[in-house]
Parts: C-alpha cells; sequence; structure tokens
C-alpha cells in the first residue's frame, strides 16, 4: 500500500480521486470504482503499488502498436483491478474480479489486500527495469487493466525506464484525468486507446462508462505528439453498423488522417459467452469503410489477415511492412526518415528509438 500521488482532501475525511475521469469521492474505509484506490483517515492509498500481473515480454505488435518500434518487444504488465465494467472483458480475472471480491469480505481493506496478493507478484519499479533491459525489451508497456488505476506504480516505472533509454507505452480505455495526462506525458511515447463504440449507451450499459472524455483524451494523446493508435473490438450486432463504424472512422479522421485504426474480432468472453465471434466479412466490411472515410491505415486484428494486417504506403500503395500474425518484416519503410523507400511519403510512427544510449 503507497500514498497516492493524484487526490484531493474534502471535508469530512472525504477525498476526491484524481486519476481517472470518474473522480470518485470517496469516504474513508471506502475505495474508489476500480476497487484498488482506498481512502484511509482522509488520505488516499493505492492498494496495487508493487504489486504486478502479466510481467513478460509481448511483440510490440500484439498490443496492438503497428507504427511503434516495428519488431520489437515491450515488457508487459498491469494490476489487479479497472475502472471500467466491459462485459465482454477477456482479462476479466484481474481486471473485474476483484469488485465482485470485495461484496464478499468483511474487513475490506484487508480482504482486499489479501486478494490483491494472491493474484500478484510483488516488484519495485526498479526490479521491473532490470528485467526489461535483460530481456532485451525496446520499453515498458502498462497493460492488461486501466494503467491509470495504478498511475503512481506507472509514473515511477516510466521514470527509471527513460533513464535506462526504454520506451513508455499504455494499452488504455482513454478514460484517464487531466491530472494523469499531464503527470505522464512527459515519459510517455505511445498509446493504444480503445474506442469501444461510438454509442453513449453502448458505454453505459455494456462498458459502465462514459464515451465523452477517452474521445477527448485520443484528441489529446495525439496532439501532445503521443503515437496514438485506436482499436474497436467489432461485437456482432452491438457495434458492428455501416452507420457506426462510418461515424466512428469519421470521428478519427477529423483528428487526423494518420491515426491507425484496429478493427478487433470479437469472441465470447465473460458475461458476453452467447454473443457469436465476428466473422472475417464483418471486419472486411469495417476495414473498407474506415478505408473510403479516409483513413491511412486500418488493420484487421485477431484473426488471420496478412493481407490487411500490413502496412502500405497511402501515396504509392507499396508494401512497406508485411505482418503475419506476430511476425513483422520491414520493406520499404527507411526507419531512419520514416519514409516510404519508393516515393519518399512521410509515414506516421516511431520506427527508431532515439532514446537509447
Amino acid at each position: 500500500m503507497k500514498k497516492a500521488r493524484l487526490y484531493k482532501q474534502l471535508p469530512n475525511n472525504l477525498v476526491q480521486c484524481n486519476a481517472c475521469n470518474w473522480y470518485c469521492k470517496i469516504s474513508p474505509g471506502q475505495v474508489g470504482v476500480c476497487a484498488t484506490r482506498y481512502n484511509q483517515n482522509g488520505d488516499l492509498y493505492s492498494l496495487v503499488y508493487g504489486k504486478a500481473i502479466g510481467l513478460h515480454p509481448d511483440p510490440v505488435e500484439k498490443k496492438p502498436l503497428f507504427h511503434f518500434l516495428p519488431g520489437g518487444r515491450l515488457l508487459s504488465f498491469g494490476t489487479v483491478g479497472c475502472n471500467f465494467g466491459c462485459l465482454f472483458c477477456q482479462n476479466w480475472e484481474m481486471s473485474n474480479q476483484v469488485k465482485s471480491e470485495k461484496l464478499k469480505i468483511k474487513s475490506l481493506k484487508e480482504g482486499l489486500l489479501d486478494f490483491i496478493n494472491r493474484m500478484s507478484v510483488d516488484i519495485t519499479p526498479k526490479e521491473i527495469i532490470k528485467m526489461a533491459v535483460k530481456s532485451g525489451a525496446v520499453g515498458i508497456a502498462y497493460t492488461y487493466n486501466e494503467p491509470a488505476i495504478f498511475i503512481e506504480f506507472a509514473y515511477d516505472t516510466a521514470k527509471f525506464a527513460r533513464e535506462h533509454g526504454l520506451k513508455n507505452v499504455f494499452v488504455s480505455n482513454g478514460f484517464e484525468s487531466e491530472e494523469t495526462f499531464k503527470l505522464m506525458r512527459p515519459y510517455l511515447d505511445g498509446i493504444n486507446i480503445d474506442l469501444k463504440s461510438f454509442q453513449p449507451e453502448f458505454y453505459r450499459k455494456i462498458c459502465k462508462a462514459k464515451i465523452e472524455p477517452v474521445k477527448k483524451n485520443i484528441k489529446k494523446y495525439f496532439q501532445a505528439g503521443i503515437e496514438t493508435e485506436v482499436t474497436t473490438l467489432i461485437i456482432p450486432g452491438k457495434n458492428d453498423s455501416d452507420e457506426e463504424l462510418t461515424n466512428l472512422a469519421q470521428f478519427l479522421v477529423g483528428i487526423s488522417k494518420d491515426i491507425p485504426w484496429h478493427i478487433s474480432a470479437f469472441y465470447p468472453a465473460y458475461k458476453m459467452v452467447d454473443a457469436p465471434p465476428t466473422s472475417h466479412q464483418a471486419l472486411i466490411k469495417a476495414y473498407e469503410i474506415g478505408k473510403k472515410v479516409g483513413l491511412k491505415y486500418v488493420y484487421i486484428g485477431n484473426i488471420n489477415d496478412p493481407k490487411r494486417s500490413s502496412t502500405y504506403c497511402p501515396k504509392c500503395k507499396a508494401l512497406l511492412i508485411e505482418r503475419n500474425g506476430y511476425f513483422t518484416e520491414v520493406k520499404n519503410l527507411d526507419r531512419k526518415t520514416g519514409r516510404c523507400k519508393i516515393c519518399g511519403e512521410k509515414i506516421y510512427g516511431i520506427w527508431i528509438n532515439s532514446l537509447k544510449h
């Protein structure tokens, strides 16, 4: 347990957590929406600082990030808890099980800490960086659950990562607060944000969340110069209409045609086990909509489609990066200049690690 950085003390020992856009007002002895930020006598504490889950190198393409150091590996980790409650969550054991657990236990703090300890590995930020360097990783990915809820752990790790020439990447639901954005901005190099739907009702009912902060943050991160990619999980009958996909793609184009859009296949999970998996044809339809609307880089994911998971020059159509699963081969992309070798077109992304000493 470690004292939080981002919170405000209120009258009567209440605290306002400023880690994400819920801005939870938490009574003494209680936790916020994420079930990991605890009010102890008018001060806010993180129950998951130094309590990691995952901790293994992943291909950067798995995040997915296709315009960020292709072929590299990121040491990935997350923690227990989440500020969303997505009914289709594929990491629900780590992200949402703690919320159910808190309803069963008599002593909230001790019970939650016991559950978190059973789920996690004790590790310091410095030890994470040593592990990353030893594994040959190009950076750290804060992933599996929403990084904002373990912002103190992420921030301390990110600072050490930068000192050792490592990049920092968030895989996020896009619900960070302004305070978290400002804290992480100097250290964050890339982010993949889930834009789960373009319907406020979908966010309310299926994700237990709100859409507007996500839309604002996509624009904010991109305009801050942080390499930004967006993922939409296509769920049959829920967010796959032509109208919605067009609106979603138009929103991204309104920020920049350069933003890579990953369209991923849904598979039944958690509380949506009765929904059918996404067909390949439905993904192709979404892919074509994104291209027609004007996005330069659209990718199909969670299904085998080498053609539509590879990167092409938006000007001359040359194959820049070939992908087949997690096999990646850079072809007609000059990584030093970030340009197409055939026509010289500038390609959005981070292609070399300029932090390496």
